[in-house]
């Protein structure tokens, strides 16, 4: 049996066996995870350690897959919405606009100008509250918890503004096929400008408290890094690709819901470490409180929804008053309006890199087929090369910069 068949407990076995004979070291074998507190989830690295360096490590996928795919595959296309949020579920918004985007290029459906600026407001926040987590955790993992508690109560106010959109905070379902269930209304424009206004003094505070922190840099730069070559050969996206310097945004190189209307930067780093990391999402922070108040100065006017009585549920009391609404809302329940044949890919800019559907339909009320393209899953495989040779404590450092979700890794 091939070495690299075994499971690494005896692998490393043979390794100490023969590092004992050749120079009388002493290897040891450090279990980290699936249930230590410092994983962040349900991850496993069976790590070979010189002292306190990581001579070797091989980390194990799995411990939460829930069959997500093929879940989807027998299900109604509304009713798959609920398994995107359970994905990276620190910006559940954006995998629900990433879907319903989907199955409207495979229906050819146009969708308003407003729902576009809508889909893009939400999204940023999104991608804040995804930020806001990974950054200040990132702080919690190198010893500093004040800002964490600081910054916190922000993500709080933008589940309040996800609330008063769709009544719900965490695991959104947020949206339908063409736009939204309902217009916003006027508290969610009030409850957004007030996180806008106050939000912007504290995120400058949260980086004046740890970018420059002698400790807080010790702690992170040199630690964990990837070339930007290695990036791109595991398939890197997001901001862990951006922060080895390359400057690789879907909503730049494939504009989608109206992204080509606004202006922003593309942050990138250098070195492709863990300082790098926190620095990039840090700057997209305020590139995407800028999205935000382009997107709500230059907001169109027009319907919530795209014209497409076949998918969109037609509104309530309709349904109870006539029989045409009844019929539609009936069909569109029940999942019995087919999708047409096609194959289609759409990706959009997650938090955390390039989240893509790849939906192959027959004609049916179900997919045929459908794959997530899930960046935690490809950003974990490179885990254990960019923590050879580190310190213990560095694993950590850069399992938390990496901000690897247990739900889209296991998906």
């Amino acid at each position: 049996m091939s070495d690299l068949l075994l499971p690494p407990e005896l692998r490393y076995a043979d390794i100490i066996k023969q590092r004992q004979n050749e120079d009388g070291s002493e290897l040891s074998i450090l279990n980290l995870g699936p249930t230590h507190p410092a994983t962040h989830g349900i991850f496993q690295n069976i790590l070979l350690m010189d002292g306190e360096r990581i001579v070797e490590g091989e980390g194990t996928v799995g411990y939460i897959h829930r069959a997500f795919e093929k879940i989807a595959e027998n299900r109604p296309f509304y009713q798959i919405t609920p398994l995107t949020d359970r994905m990276n579920y620190c910006s559940s918004p954006i995998n629900n606009m990433g879907w319903w985007m989907t199955l409207e290029k495979a229906l050819n459906i146009e969708v308003p100008k407003r729902v576009q600026y809508l889909r893009v407001i939400i999204m940023e926040l999104a991608r804040i509250a995804d930020h806001i987590i990974c950054n200040s955790v990132l702080g919690v993992d190198t010893g500093a918890l004040t800002g964490f508690l600081y910054v916190f109560q922000f993500r709080e106010k933008i589940y309040e503004i996800y609330e008063e959109i769709c009544g719900a905070r965490l695991t959104t379902n947020m949206g339908r096929i063409g736009g939204f269930e309902r217009e916003w209304s006027p508290a969610a424009f009030r409850k957004i400008n007030e996180f806008l206004e106050e939000f912007p003094p504290v995120w400058s505070e949260f980086e004046k408290l740890l970018t420059r922190n002698r400790i807080f840099m010790d702690r992170t730069i040199n630690v964990g890094p990837i070339s930007a070559e290695r990036a791109m050969s595991y398939g890197f996206t997001g901001p862990n690709l951006r922060a080895t310097g390359v400057d690789y945004d879907i909503r730049v190189m494939q504009p989608y819901s109206s992204y080509e209307d606004f202006e922003f930067n593309v942050p990138v780093g250098k070195s492709g470490d863990t300082y790098d990391r926190f620095c990039v999402r840090n700057a997209e922070v305020w590139e995407s409180i800028s999205i935000i108040k382009q997107a709500l100065a230059k907001m169109p006017e027009g319907p919530y929804h795209a014209d497409v009585p076949d998918y969109y549920l037609p509104p309530k009391e309709d349904v109870y008053t006539t029989m045409e609404a009844l019929i539609y809302h009936f069909k569109i329940v029940m999942g019995e309006i087919p999708v047409p044949v096609t194959e289609v890919y759409h990706p959009v800019e997650g938090g955390n890199g390039e989240l893509g559907f790849y939906l192959i339909t027959d004609g049916s009320r179900t997919p045929y087929r459908l794959h997530f393209r899930r960046p935690c899953f490809i950003y974990y495989q490179a885990f254990n090369e960019m923590v050879k040779g580190q310190m213990l404590s560095d694993a950590i450092a850069t399992l938390s910069s990496l901000n690897v979700i247990a739900g889209e890794l296991d998906a």
